[in-house]
């Protein structure tokens, strides 16, 4: 039945949208050619069959968020499920699918943390200020990205230069809690020799992550230094070699998880987080390699408890493509060891991963562009695990784009979840995906609309109660994500944005399961920005989220005036949560009142 309304529902929407928007004739610049990383060798946005979201630098900076997971709430389908302020442990959602079924890459490498309950990042500690880009897929990427990709991959990708030469460019920022964020980049671009260098530090002494009005009066602080590297030098025609990296150092403060509401008891975290990549780009006869090494490793140490985990991760990988017939074709294979140790484990624990994969991009008539991915991994502990995605898109004409996938995807237990000496179970398998889309993208003029059904169910859930266990059932989570932008006038932007959510989890599922996350049912989003005059724009963000499974429903508004000094530098105010409204994103956890941030962007 939800199938059928959600159908009805997307053709009345685009039906609906068209005489109204098409009236509209007020210029507006069309968007860029954006490349997508949802396939093997990047693709176009009118051959990518799967949904994804790509956040430029310059929406990064007219959101003016300091947290990463703020910035990609504003996204379809994604929710924050943030336990306090800056550092604390902040959980998500994509389609109602929390992120121990995401992969998060900074640079091509993989920033999932092994030595963690579950293998997932913590978005809690990332900031804006490192990334000039985000990109968010949704939907199963098993095929291309291995296990954990089920219901999708968040891409981050560091400042690099853009122009031949020397470049520079500044960004601070004061505010509320005591916050000071700055980072400072350098660039060096000629030809395809390049070097990106970015050096940031963020302090604030933040809020109670226990609820305030619990009578938590305590301060959360965080601190963090981080520095990131981006280097490639063209060796010859034939080869192209390069590296990236970064570092980071952080302290957060925390409460305790364990008693509700949660305690002030002033603990804290000092995490480590280092990770690596060498690569080389180079042909043999009809073949483009592509070779490269990553390695990543995190520490989170708890002075409190006296304990702590160490994970680590290294890959070999390598692909190749050619052209084949009508299409692209891309193989390859890599090999992944990762280690994991803790204060109640016995000794390392080692898991290695093969896999082997292929791809083919075709084009079978005009129009219609066709990917097919499969992949196979053979664990070390489960065996063998295949995977697969169909992509397809049509341009039926000029102003219509159709899109459709199906691919499944599997989620192999974590080092903590097997070996855990009090809580581990060796016996757990590999859960198991399966999910489709279905979507459309039309042009009205120069208003956007996209409209994005999606289905996806796992079976064989590890759930937890006093320990690790494999439940019977399916989980199913179903939905319509729509989108909507253009221009009002020719100085004044909009975008809207809505995501309807249905699930159905198996009968005796734990209370404090992930897929009894604190996600609503209905999700509208939206954004503003004015020219109001030659220096001065004016923006706003709305995000409401209404039916959620164990929290009350809220809505929060965002507010930002920019002013353009001139020579590429800009001023900036922001308030957040203007309204000072009062919620949790996760229960018994506090969330920030209304805040105030100034800043200061400038480039060189």
């Amino acid at each position: 039945m939800i199938r059928t309304r959600l159908t009805v529902g997307l053709m009345l929407t685009t039906a609906l949208a068209g005489p109204a928007l098409a009236q509209d004739a007020q210029p507006y610049q069309l968007d860029e050619i954006v490349i997508y990383h949802g396939a093997l060798e990047p693709q176009s946005s009118d051959k990518t069959a799967q949904a994804v979201t790509v956040l430029s630098r310059k929406e990064l900076e007219r959101s003016g968020q300091t947290r990463l997971a703020n910035l990609i709430a504003q996204s379809p389908g994604v929710g924050i499920l943030s336990r306090g302020p800056m550092g604390a442990q902040t959980g998500f959602t994509i389609r109602g699918v929390s992120q121990n079924y995401v992969k998060v890459m900074v640079d091509g490498i993989d920033v999932s943390d092994p030595s963690a309950t579950q293998v997932l990042p913590d978005l809690g500690r990332f900031n804006t200020f490192n990334y000039d880009r985000v990109e968010i897929m949704r939907g199963s990427q098993s095929a291309v990205y291995g296990g954990q990709a089920v219901a999708g991959v968040i891409n981050l990708d560091t400042p690099r230069p853009t122009e031949d030469g020397v470049s520079q460019s500044v960004k601070l920022e004061l505010g509320s809690y005591h916050t000071a964020n700055a980072a400072y980049n350098f660039g060096w671009k000629k030809g395809d020799d390049e070097l990106a260098i970015q050096l940031s530090k963020i302090y604030t002494a933040g809020f109670s992550a226990a609820d305030k009005k619990n009578g938590n009066t305590e301060k959360d602080g965080y601190r963090a230094d981080r520095v990131s590297l981006r280097a490639q030098k063209r060796i010859s025609d034939n080869l192209l070699i390069g590296f990236n990296g970064f570092a980071q150092n952080d302290r957060g403060e925390f409460d305790n998880a364990f008693t509700s509401p949660p305690s002030d008891d002033g603990e804290y975290t000092i995490h480590k987080e280092r990770g690596g990549r060498l690569f080389a780009k180079f042909a043999t006869g009809p073949l483009d390699h592509e070779l490269g090494l990553t390695y990543y490793t995190t520490s989170r140490w708890y002075p409190v408890y006296d304990y702590g985990y160490e994970g680590k991760r290294r890959k070999l990988d390598w692909k190749a493509s050619t052209d084949l017939g009508p299409g692209r074709l891309t193989f390859g294979a890599d090999r992944t060891l990762e280690t994991y140790t803790g204060t109640y484990v016995s000794g390392h624990v080692l898991t290695a991963d093969t896999g082997i994969f292929g791809e083919y991009a075709f084009s079978p008539m005009d129009g219609v562009n066709v990917t097919a991915s499969a992949r196979h991994d053979d664990h070390s502990d489960f065996g063998g695990n295949t995977t697969g995605r169909l992509g397809v898109t049509w341009q039926a004409d000029a102003a219509t784009l159709y899109r459709a996938s199906i691919g499944n995807g599997f989620r192999a237990p974590s080092g903590y979840e097997l070996y855990d000496g009090y809580v581990g179970n060796p016996d757990l398998k590999p859960e198991k995906s399966l999910s489709y889309d279905l979507g459309v993208e039309r042009d009205f003029g120069a208003h956007k609309l996209t409209a994005t059904l999606f289905h996806i169910e796992v079976d064989d859930l590890i759930d937890y109660d006093g320990t690790y266990y494999q439940t019977s059932g399916t989980a199913k989570r179903q939905g319509l994500e729509l989108g909507l932008k253009g221009p009002i006038t020719s100085k004044i932007n909009y975008s809207l944005g809505y995501t309807y959510l249905d699930w159905k989890n198996p009968d005796g599922l734990s209370s404090g399961s992930t897929w009894n996350s604190a996600f609503g049912r209905h999700t509208l989003t939206a954004g503003i920005d004015a020219q109001v005059t030659d220096k001065i724009t004016l923006a706003a963000d709305m995000r409401v989220v209404t039916d959620r499974q164990s929290q009350p429903d809220y809505g929060l508004l965002n507010a930002q005036m920019t002013y353009d000094l001139g020579n590429e530098k800009e001023a900036y105010l922001r308030i957040e949560n203007l309204t000072d409204t009062d919620y949790q994103l996760w229960p018994g956890y506090g969330t920030s009142g209304r805040a105030a941030y100034v800043g200061l962007r400038a480039r060189f």
